[in-house]
């Protein structure tokens, strides 16, 4: 069969799914109306039958105007497959992978992927739709030509899996995605977990097969929660796993089964691979006919980030110097320094703030009861302030500061970030809190010198 070979620097595609062009130079064709002069100007062979099944692809394609529309019948040279590309390092977008479904038939000429996922930097209030979830998303429509190049320049292995549908599902499979592509349809809200670039390939995927489709992981618990395969792809990105993990709340600690876990590519993929699929005929086969690697990512060791620049090593840093100076000025004059009980509930008060915001304003639940608001308390930012001021009573104070560290040790226990933050920084705001708890002693001879 003849290929196609994409080229970037060193590296070399060659893909099954395309046709050469009659003076010898090999393409795909993304739009309908490619070249079929060749199959229709010979007399066919095998009679009436044959000629007008010819002419009616002929009328098809002269008659479809417009490749998004879905009425548009496929042959039964058609054929569709599952696009995996592997996760990167351009961006946090790009730390999950991505997933396609392409659809291609070389007598219609049609060679084109359809991708979910795509967003508008440039949307207006970007950043904040952004953080409140209700940036719209939406689906795309290319050839696989007009991407392979940065996948391949950015390092990122693109693997195909061949999926053996039948000529009804895999019609059925591609008007449900020309009509997901239907302006009034494109566009969508993306949840992280629930509804994204992997979920909605797995979702048409399974509509089109209906219960001819078996995936054996499906309901099989996977011994991990959304956090935990989350984190699985961050643990070369310290700064934004301990960013991300802050910010989610006790929905992402929920146990996932197969089902579920497929909210990533790579457990799409690996799943549909050991799926099986049910023939008209009662025949069971494997789901996937065959994997070709387009692009094989080479390893490589990546820089990682510097050890005393790592989240764990910062904070661990940080709390032994401010335990360590709390100690030790309170042991020497008996002093507690107020600036330093503003700088620091102060800082985590404002996180807190930022926190509750997230759970108030996003749509997809994620950040819903957060555990580390226990020890980054939002009400910190006032009222440590007055907890700390020169009107408030040794009583009063002690009091906040009780409260606060009970606070601090339940949010310990049922903080889930991985790694020594969720530790050592509620240890730093805890011993803190038992030096304000000391009383002035009755006779102030030795009253705490608050500076």
């Amino acid at each position: 069969m003849p290929t196609i070979r994409w080229t970037g620097k060193d590296r070399v595609i060659n893909h099954p799914y395309s046709f050469t062009d009659t003076e010898g130079q090999t393409s795909t064709r993304s739009q309908s109306g490619g070249n079929i002069t060749s199959i229709v100007s010979k007399p066919s062979r095998q009679g009436i039958a044959q000629s007008l099944f010819y002419l009616s692809l002929v009328v098809g394609v002269l008659g479809l105007g417009n490749h998004h529309s879905f009425s548009q019948q496929l042959s039964p040279a058609a054929r569709v497959s599952l696009i995996t590309y592997g996760p990167g390092d351009d961006d946090i977008s790009s730390a999950f992978g991505h997933t396609e479904i392409r659809i291609v038939d070389p007598i219609f000429g049609i060679d084109q992927n359809y991708s979910y996922g795509g967003f508008n930097y440039r949307a207006d209030w970007f950043i904040l739709k952004f953080i409140q979830g209700t940036l719209l998303y939406y689906i795309d429509i290319h050839n696989i030509n007009r991407v392979a190049y940065y996948y391949q320049q950015a390092n990122r292995s693109i693997q195909e899996q061949a999926l053996n549908l039948s000529p009804s599902q895999r019609q059925q499979l591609f008007a449900a995605l020309e009509e997901n592509y239907l302006p009034q349809n494109r566009y969508y809200r993306y949840k992280f977990y629930y509804d994204n670039c992997a979920t909605r390939p797995r979702d048409m995927i399974a509509q089109a097969c209906g219960d001819s489709l078996t995936i054996p992981s499906r309901s099989r618990m996977t011994g991990k929660s959304y956090r935990d395969w989350m984190n699985d792809y961050l643990t070369g990105k310290p700064w934004y796993q301990l960013g991300m993990n802050l910010a989610l709340g006790y929905p992402s600690d929920e146990q996932t089964d197969g089902w579920q876990a497929m909210y990533l590519p790579d457990q799409l993929s690996d799943q549909l691979r050991h799926a099986t699929i049910r023939q008209a005929n009662g025949q069971v086969v494997p789901l996937v006919q065959s994997e070709p690697t387009l692009f094989a990512a080479e390893k490589v060791v990546r820089q990682p980030v510097p050890f005393v620049a790592e989240p764990d090593v910062v904070f661990t840093l940080l709390s032994i110097l401010v335990i360590g100076f709390t100690i030790g000025r309170y042991l020497r004059g008996r002093r507690v320094d107020r600036w330093l009980d503003w700088l620091l509930f102060g800082v985590s008060g404002f996180v807190g703030w930022f926190l509750v915001v997230l759970w108030l304003i996003r749509d997809d639940g994620v950040t819903a009861w957060n555990p580390t608001l226990l020890y980054l308390l939002p009400l910190h930012v006032p009222l440590v302030y007055w907890a700390t001021g020169t009107t408030t009573t040794s009583k009063g104070r002690a009091t906040y500061f009780g409260i606060t560290a009970g606070f601090i040790l339940l949010g310990m226990y049922l903080s889930n970030i991985p790694g020594w933050f969720d530790v050592v920084y509620p240890l730093m705001l805890l011993v803190r809190c038992l030096v304000n708890c000391q009383p002035i002693p009755v006779n102030h001879q030795t009253p705490i010198q608050v500076y």
